[in-house]
């Protein structure tokens, strides 16, 4: 794992690397966490320094991540991207340097061959496309860009609406427009060593990343948790879930599946160090930097 601008881990065979479009300024709790008080993310002084101020706001980020699996570049998510007209007044119209930084971490945009979408929230499709000449065209024109097919379904029903601009329009349709989309399966295997695994309650079709490879594992949470305040808190409701009771149980089961188990957990939110592991702690969890001591990890 490294420090700095990117971050990248190996698990067997497979190199998993952060890069960051935003991040580092502290938050209320309650802009994610509308039950979060001061006083309740005080309570777990685990989080500090990474994950929270002593005030009790909270740090976040806001990153894909880019596996290597045999010759394959898949990047997941892709934030919230350039020239979009966002409601949340930190996302709209941004002018960053993410594609430079992309390529800069070693991942120039015409060398990614996949993207794939956790699920098609604001800030995980917006670099799916960028603006040339007024027009919303791919950002990796030699992928193939992967979204559930019962993600889909859903946002692209008259009845589903987003809350903050045409997603569908400027990140999604374009991409389909273009041909270069696959609907897949929540089960779907991107390779011998990456899979999709279903996590849904965020919103309907969501999915998280299991790698497994040369007897490691680790998983790439999407927004199942935000933070790592919800392994202590897991009834805290996030202000986007569309299903908040199904988003809890399935946040539950992930974090009773994955404690004290030998597998690094990557919270796609979290900020640095961003990577891992759950363990048990009290009624509840808690997300270690170590792990466990059965991990078998150095």
């Amino acid at each position: 794992m490294g420090a700095g601008k990117f971050m990248t881990w190996r698990v067997g065979g497979v190199n998993i690397t952060r890069v960051a479009e935003l991040g580092g300024a502290p938050f209320p709790s309650t802009f994610m966490f509308p039950e979060a008080t001061p006083e309740l993310v005080r309570r777990h002084a685990w989080l500090r320094p990474h994950f929270a101020h002593e005030d009790g706001r909270l740090f976040g980020s806001i990153h894909s991540f880019v596996i290597e699996s045999g010759k394959r570049r898949i990047i997941v998510d892709t934030c919230v991207g350039n020239d979009k007209a966002r409601a949340i007044q930190a996302w709209n119209l941004l002018q960053g340097p993410f594609l430079d930084d992309l390529a800069q971490a070693g991942y120039p945009a015409e060398t990614i061959d996949t993207v794939l979408c956790t699920h098609l929230h604001v800030d995980h499709v917006g670099w799916n496309t960028r603006l040339v000449n007024g027009k919303w065209v791919p950002t990796f024109p030699n992928a193939r860009y992967l979204f559930g097919r019962k993600e889909w379904e859903h946002w692209s029903s008259k009845e589903a609406e987003h809350r903050d601009g045409d997603v569908m329009g400027d990140s999604v349709r374009p991409v389909i427009d273009a041909g270069l989309a696959e609907l897949v399966d929540m089960h779907h295997a991107l390779t011998p060593e990456v899979r999709l695994e279903p996590t849904p309650g965020h919103t309907p079709g969501h999915v998280s990343v299991r790698i497994s490879s040369r007897g490691e594992e680790a998983v790439i949470t999407g927004d199942l948790m935000h933070h790592p305040l919800q392994c202590a808190e897991p009834h805290l409701a996030n202000n986007f879930d569309v299903d908040v009771a199904a988003a809890r149980r399935t946040r539950r089961d992930f974090l009773a599946r994955y404690s004290n188990k030998p597998v690094l957990v990557l919270g796609t939110h979290f900020a640095p160090p961003t990577g891992g592991w759950v363990v048990d702690a009290e009624q509840a969890w808690r997300f270690e930097l170590t792990p466990p001591t059965d991990a078998g990890r150095p």
